[in-house]
C-alpha cells in the first residue's frame, strides 16, 4: 500500500479513482463495510483503491478538550487499512488551515488533483468539513454535478447494539477484550515503540519494554499473559513519500508477561500509567522497537508489596503461572 500526503503526490491520474473517507480509529466492522465497498468498486472499474484519513483524531484540533483516547496508534491503523486489500493511503496532516477547509472546497479539490472520481464511500453519519458542514446529502449534491457515486453504508450491529470507535474503546477500558475483538473483526492488540526506563526489571531480574502509548485507550491495570511481535519501529508516516509503502513485518513473535499499572509498591508522588512487557525466552535490543500485545489472559489484578524482594518473589510466579498457561490445552485464548 502506498501512503501518500496530499492528493498531488504521485500517482497514476489515467485510473479512476475510488475513495473511502473516515477517521477510521480502529479500523473496526462498519469501518470495514466502508473500505471494502470502495475496494469493490475499484476493482469492478479498474479503477485505484484510495483511502482517505486523518493523522490525528481531528478533536485533536477542533475540539481539544473533547479527544478520545484512539484505539489504534497510527501505524496500527494503516497495517489494518493495508490489511484490506487497499492501493493507496491518502494521510493528512489535520492541522488548524485543514480543519478551517469548507466540505465543498474539499471535495472539490479532491476531484481536481485526483482526475475522475467513481465513487466515494463514507458511513450514514459521515460529516465533514469546516463546523460539519458536509454530509452524504452534500456529497450526493456534489456526486451529480462531479459525476461520482455516493455510498453511505449503514452502521453495523453486533448483539443488537451499533459498532462504533466509542463502543469498542469502552469494552477495552473495562477488559471485556474478546467482545472488542468481535467488534475489530480481529484479535485486540496494543501496539506503541519501546522507550528508556528506568531499568527496575532488569535489577530484579526480569527486564521489561517500556511501551510508550499516550493517547491510547489502555485495559484495566493488572498483569496478563500476552503475546508480543516485535517489530521494526515504523518510518513517521508524515516523512513517508508517495512511492513508499507501509510493510511492516513482524521480527519475532514472543510469549510475554505485561504488566499496566502505576507501579504501587515503588516510593513515587506522581505515579504514572506504564505498560511494561516482560518477553519470556528473548534476547536482543528492544529501544527503539515496535512491540504489538495481543492479550491472552489477566493474571492478577495490580497490587502493592511490602519490599522489592516480595515483587521479584511474585514476578517470578507470574512468570510461571504464564507459562502454564501457554501450555495449557486451549491456552491461547483470551479468558475474563
Amino acid at each position: 500500500m502506498t501512503i501518500i500526503h496530499t492528493a498531488k503526490d504521485p500517482h497514476p491520474r489515467a485510473r479512476k479513482a475510488c475513495l473511502a473517507i473516515g477517521v477510521f480509529d480502529g479500523v473496526h466492522l462498519g469501518h470495514q463495510q466502508v473500505i471494502r465497498q470502495m475496494v469493490t468498486d475499484a476493482q469492478q472499474q479498474e479503477a485505484r483503491s484510495i483511502v482517505i484519513t486523518f493523522d490525528r483524531h481531528p478533536n485533536t484540533v477542533v475540539a481539544p478538550d473533547r479527544v478520545p483516547p484512539l484505539i489504534y496508534s497510527l501505524p496500527q491503523k494503516l497495517r489494518a487499512i493495508q490489511a484490506l486489500g487497499v492501493d493507496t493511503t491518502l494521510l493528512i496532516h489535520f492541522d488548524e488551515a485543514f480543519s478551517r477547509q469548507s466540505a465543498d472546497r474539499f471535495i472539490r479539490g479532491l476531484a481536481e488533483d485526483f482526475g475522475q472520481i467513481h465513487s466515494i464511500c463514507v458511513g450514514a453519519g459521515f460529516s465533514f468539513g469546516h463546523k460539519r458542514s458536509g454530509n452524504v446529502m452534500v456529497l450526493k449534491k456534489l456526486g451529480q454535478e462531479l459525476n461520482f457515486i455516493v455510498h453511505g453504508l449503514a452502521a453495523v450491529s453486533l448483539d443488537g447494539e451499533i459498532v462504533s470507535s466509542t463502543r469498542v474503546r469502552e469494552a477495552i477500558r473495562v477488559g471485556q477484550l474478546d467482545l472488542a475483538g468481535q467488534m475489530l473483526g480481529r484479535g485486540y492488540s496494543l501496539a506503541g515503540l519501546v522507550m528508556r526506563g528506568d531499568q527496575l526489571g532488569r535489577q530484579l531480574g526480569f527486564p521489561t519494554a517500556n511501551i510508550e502509548t499516550a493517547g491510547l485507550i489502555l485495559p484495566p491495570t493488572g498483569v496478563y499473559a500476552a503475546h508480543v511481535s516485535v517489530r521494526t519501529a515504523p518510518s513517521q508516516p508524515a516523512a513517508l513519500s508517495g512511492d513508499q509503502t507501509q510493510n511492516q513485518q513482524a521480527l519475532q513473535s514472543c510469549r510475554g508477561v505485561v504488566n499496566i499499572g502505576y507501579r504501587p509498591t515503588l516510593a513515587n508522588d506522581s505515579p504514572q500509567l506504564r505498560v511494561e512487557a516482560h518477553l519470556l525466552d528473548f534476547t536482543g535490543e528492544l529501544y527503539g522497537q515496535e512491540l504489538e500485545i495481543a492479550f491472552v489472559e489477566k493474571i492478577r489484578a495490580e497490587q502493592k508489596f511490602p519490599s522489592l524482594d516480595s515483587l521479584k518473589k511474585q514476578i517470578a510466579l507470574d512468570v510461571a503461572t504464564a507459562r502454564n498457561l501457554f501450555s495449557e490445552p486451549g491456552g491461547a485464548g483470551l479468558r475474563e
